[in-house]
């Protein structure tokens, strides 16, 4: 038997199943590594999501829960009696922490990116945005819901007027007036709303300043760092589904909580939410136009680095030719 395992072809049958069987664990284990990169990586995550979330059921989820939200927040802190909206506002993030994490669990969120941003800059961030959710809760308890929507579409013109204040940034007349429609509807419907509350007027109002700031500090971070948001769908399609959340918010508040803000009101309401989709639909050409510009020296770049190799191909082909 000894004789027989210590000839010379049979040391080689063993010692090239050894090397198959070492190759196979390799290659399984190169295999494994791949697929969690290929999870882990922000393509291979987004991949992932959509193969579990697709536009439909994103969209969907995102209607009913943000109805959802505003709905059960005004029950708690009316019809309950909770007076404590800060405290709902940390149940919020701790809840929105958790199942972040469940997600990144099962490798669904890529992995966060480096950044170059000052920690500082973020900390400033993090803190605009749970202070103008906090103030969003209190306008919630002494508004109505009606007037708490209103008061979320005014962030739109605030924002454009503050980036040009601060930074200069001018928009096209035609936007302008749209906003300027926009203002009116909303100041229309919140000064005519029938449970009009002074104190909760002025939290709306002071919310609108860190609402607006949150926004313009996560653009210019999103812009600087090219974060993403894994969207599923256009600008376009959420805007819509924004505004048809609007509506619906604006109908449950009647229903569920007998909020009667009268005729003038729901006028003013209308009118906010046509301006606000002129302003989005005007957003979009401007932007599709920008894609357009952006993507157009590419193209013909491509096209004449193609017709140059075309010609050098040509003049190859008559050279070997002669």
């Amino acid at each position: 038997m000894l004789n027989f395992l210590s000839r010379k072809d049979v040391r080689k049958i063993l010692k090239r199943k050894d090397s198959d069987a070492g190759e196979r664990g390799r290659a399984l284990e190169n295999l494994r590594a791949s697929l969690f990169n290929e999870l882990r990586s922000s393509e291979g995550a987004k991949r992932q999501q959509q193969r579990i979330c697709g536009p439909s059921v994103a969209l969907t989820f995102n209607f009913l829960v943000s109805i959802a939200i505003i709905l059960m927040n005004k029950v708690v802190l009316g019809e309950v009696g909770f007076n404590f909206p800060i405290c709902l506002t940390f149940i919020h993030y701790v809840i929105s922490w958790l199942f972040m994490a469940i997600l990144n669990a099962f490798s669904i969120l890529p992995a966060s990116p480096s950044t170059k941003s000052r920690f500082s800059t973020l900390v400033a961030l993090g803190f605009v945005m749970s202070f103008s959710t906090g103030l969003a809760n209190v306008s919630l308890k002494y508004n109505s819901v009606g007037f708490y929507q209103m008061a979320k579409i005014a962030v739109t013109p605030s924002i454009v007027l503050a980036e040009f204040i601060l930074i200069g940034k001018r928009v096209s007349y035609l936007k302008v007036f749209t906003l300027a429609v926009v203002s009116v509807g909303v100041a229309v419907a919140t000064v005519s709303d029938l449970q009009f509350h002074f104190f909760g007027a002025c939290v709306a109002l002071a919310w609108i300043i860190p609402s607006a700031t949150n926004k313009i500090l996560w653009s210019n971070l999103q812009q600087q760092e090219n974060w993403t948001a894994l969207a599923a769908t256009s600008a376009i399609t959420h805007v819509v589904l924004g505004q048809f959340k609007t509506c619906v918010i604006l109908l449950g508040g009647f229903f569920l909580f007998g909020s009667n803000p009268g005729v003038v009101s729901i006028c003013g309401a209308i009118t906010a939410l046509a301006g606000m989709s002129v302003y989005t639909y005007l957003n979009a050409l401007s932007s599709q136009s920008t894609q357009q510009l952006k993507t157009s020296p590419k193209q013909s770049k491509s096209k004449l680095n193609k017709e140059g190799d075309d010609s050098d191909q040509n003049k190859n082909y008559g050279e070997e030719s002669v």
